[in-house]
């Protein structure tokens, strides 16, 4: 993917996410939690992006925030030169047929007393998209794209294994044909072997309808087989993005070593300045200066005192939030 010449088709600059908390016998306003806090990133036209991180870092939130499923507390999300973000419901759902979501859990995100059909032709009712001949003959096809029987229209989501709801999950976010599709952890709560047949459905459906795909996960194996570039967040910032051969054989962030140090190798011991300590700080209270510095094994006083900038190097197309990282980097073998 070459960012350079290929125009984006997102655009997320500073966006910001924070849940105001009341507390004690008045019920006061508490301390915000930063769930987002300054992410910018771009996605340009049938490539995949990779999210990841810890548990708690605010990749859902994040993903929340870009359709307005949570309404942004600042920043932008730029789609087809209109800022969405913070729009009202109503002046929202024009786009909503262009930006769609896979949820995780696939039993959740259906509803248990419709039949597919009827979860299936939703959307297209909403849109108010076709008649009803056409709007079966849709449904039908959407089946088809996902490898399901056409039985399948009469059944409901109970009567259905994890991977044939998630079938289904992903038959109904492409029922409008979006340019966007946010995957939410869309493989988690699946067995490995099924993982990987609806891993690649997903590029198939992509190739497909040239979909752009945000693709969050925290398993590090799926993201780099998945995506064209990765993300890493961190305490609800982005603190490095590069195509994913240069995330998983040059990371530059002690935060990103930290995460491939953490993979599993068979007969290969970690390297331990690159293993991360301790737990992941409250986004009510992040830490001053470089959010990481309370985990990394090279902080150094400058850390503490200034947030580094999300910014590159030589290569324009990397860019990595560390004060340090030249020096940090130069020190781990590639691999």
């Amino acid at each position: 993917m070459n960012s350079d010449t290929d125009k984006a088709i997102l655009k997320v600059k500073d966006l910001e996410l924070h849940f105001g908390q009341r507390g004690g016998l008045f019920r006061r306003q508490g301390p915000k939690l930063r769930a987002v806090d300054g992410v910018r990133f771009e996605l340009y036209k049938g490539e995949t992006l990779g999210l990841v991180g810890e548990s708690g870092c605010g990749k859902s939130s994040l993903a929340k925030a870009l359709l307005n499923l949570h309404k942004p507390t600042a920043g932008s999300v730029v789609f087809s030169d209109t800022d969405i973000a913070g729009l009202s419901d109503r002046d929202m759902r024009q786009y909503r047929r262009a930006l769609q979501m896979i949820f995780q859990d696939p039993f959740e995100s259906l509803n248990s007393r419709h039949t597919v059909e009827v979860i299936l032709e939703e959307p297209l009712v909403i849109h108010k998209i076709g008649d009803r001949a056409s709007r079966r003959q849709r449904v039908a096809e959407l089946l088809a794209m996902v490898g399901l029987p056409p039985s399948a229209a009469s059944k409901y989501p109970h009567e259905f294994s994890g991977g044939q709801r998630q079938r289904i999950g992903i038959a109904r976010a492409i029922a409008l044909e979006p340019d966007v599709l946010i995957c939410d952890e869309a493989v988690s709560a699946l067995d490995v072997s099924v993982q990987a047949q609806i891993l690649n459905l997903l590029l198939a459906i992509q190739q497909k309808l040239e979909l752009s795909i945000i693709f969050i996960s925290h398993d590090l194996a799926v993201v780099r087989h998945m995506s064209d570039r990765i993300a890493v967040m961190y305490l609800g910032q982005i603190v490095e993005i590069a195509d994913a051969e240069s995330i998983y054989t040059s990371p530059r962030h002690p935060y990103t070593q930290g995460l491939l140090a953490s993979i599993p190798r068979l007969g290969e011991a970690s390297a331990a300045d690159a293993q991360i300590s301790g737990d992941l700080p409250s986004p009510i209270a992040p830490p001053p200066g470089c959010r990481f510095h309370t985990r990394c094994p090279h902080r150094q006083p400058r850390c503490q005192q200034e947030t580094p900038i999300l910014e590159a190097g030589t290569n324009s197309q990397h860019l990595t939030a560390c004060h340090f990282w030249p020096e940090i980097a130069a020190k781990q073998p590639v691999s």
